[in-house]
């Protein structure tokens, strides 16, 4: 146990500054969690109006991750990240003091834009600050910290939207200002010279971005097979609640809301436990086993009933989305040339969208016509599907470092 305790001890100062930036930035994510309510039941929206706005917003964060990219990559990472997390907390300050609902939303888009620039920039900011031997164990710090945001946010999120409306917005600012103050002021610029590369995959490419993705085909097919776990991931928040209010019925959304509190507290408590575990592991291996826990815990729905193995079945795909989150990044960063670090980062929200995009809209049209129960069963297949997929992917590896050697 004392072991497990220290995982996190001997990193970076810059990566524990980083750390409280997360859960400060977090926390503060006021508006999305509560966007579909505040359209419908603030603005007036009908769901079907509600749902194209939240698709545009979300959409929005795709070209927002490349322009981010770029710039991050070619004005450095602060810089970029100065820009575009302000503008990203100014944009969401604006809703405060806005009354016409065109303008509100435009600039609800404006600031998913904006933010989806900010992911990419905080990945490539991480590898450039972290040993490669404690790359683990910092992208496991920071996704720990997003955790512990996302975990008590929506809390104080849910007071403030059925009291002080505005100051969901507001507070969402501030809490992005104090993110930008912490990693402005106290984060120093890394020194290219000082960069610790972990294969010569990091060196610094002559090339565009499509020519560095043809040098690199594994990293390709990395992405292409993790649009399955995207597509398998975006059931939690689509399939599930549908699946609960079916069996369930006016219980349904509580039940999901607990359900998301239960995944919310493992995340928090067994990251450091998962990261301990599998720190032996390369990453590639330790996210093949988060797919097959995806299988598990999701493909489990078709045959459960009572809340009581619904938990059951949140806590195993939870660890999935643990194992997979944790080494997604680490497996990248060591694939990606050093100039074009922020740029491949943002092809992974490409490959999440993707996934969270096909996962909503193609499973709604199989949920109509084949039934509630009968997704699950396709869902863990797919999960499946994009395991295997990663595991030939690493025996690939695998056979060609020793071709190589």
């Amino acid at each position: 146990m004392k072991q497990m305790l220290r995982t996190y001890m001997g990193l970076p100062r810059s990566m524990y500054i980083l750390f409280m930036a997360q859960i400060i930035n977090r926390f503060g994510d006021f508006v999305r969690p509560f966007l579909t309510l505040f359209l419908t039941k603030n603005l007036g929206f009908d769901n079907a109006s509600a749902g194209a706005v939240v698709m545009t917003v979300t959409i929005a964060s795709v070209p927002g991750a490349f322009l981010g990219g770029r710039l991050s990559d070619q004005l450095g990472r602060k810089k970029a990240y100065f820009l575009f997390q302000g503008l990203a907390g100014l944009m969401i300050l604006t809703c405060a003091f806005t009354a016409q609902a065109q303008i509100l939303i435009l600039f609800l888009i404006l600031s998913a834009f904006f933010n989806g620039g900010v992911r990419p920039m905080i990945n490539a900011l991480m590898t450039d600050i972290l040993p490669v031997s404690e790359r683990q164990r910092g992208f496991s710090l920071s996704y720990l910290g997003v955790n512990i945001g996302v975990a008590i946010g929506p809390v104080v999120a849910g007071f403030l939207f059925n009291n002080y409306l505005k100051l969901l917005f507001i507070g969402d600012a501030i809490t992005t200002a104090i993110a930008v103050t912490l990693v402005m002021g106290f984060i120093p610029p890394p020194e290219k010279d000082a960069l610790d590369l972990g294969s010569s995959l990091e060196d610094v490419e002559t090339g565009s971005l499509f020519t560095a993705l043809k040098r690199r085909p594994m990293v390709v097919v990395f992405l292409t097979l993790n649009i399955l776990y995207a597509l398998t991931y975006a059931q939690n928040g689509f399939a599930l609640p549908i699946t609960l209010q079916h069996l369930f019925g006016e219980n349904g959304p509580r039940n999901f809301g607990f359900l998301m509190s239960i995944n919310a507290m493992t995340c928090v408590g067994l990251t450091v436990v998962i990261t301990h575990i599998t720190r032996h592991l390369k990453p590639i291996h330790t996210i093949v086993i988060g797919g097959v826990a995806y299988a598990v815990g999701f493909g489990m729905i078709t045959f459960i009933q009572s809340m009581g193995m619904f938990i059951v079945s949140t806590i195993i795909w939870t660890l999935g989305e643990i194992m997979v989150s944790i080494s997604f990044g680490v497996y990248l960063s060591h694939r990606t040339p050093q100039n074009y670090r922020a740029r491949f980062n943002a092809l992974t929200n490409l490959s999440w969208a993707s996934g969270a995009l096909v996962g909503t809209y193609f499973m709604g049209m199989f949920m109509d016509a084949s039934g509630v129960k009968a997704v699950w069963p396709l869902i863990s297949i797919i999960a499946l599907l994009g395991s295997v997929g990663m595991a030939l992917l690493a025996r690939a590896e695998k056979d060609l470092e020793k071709a190589k050697g």
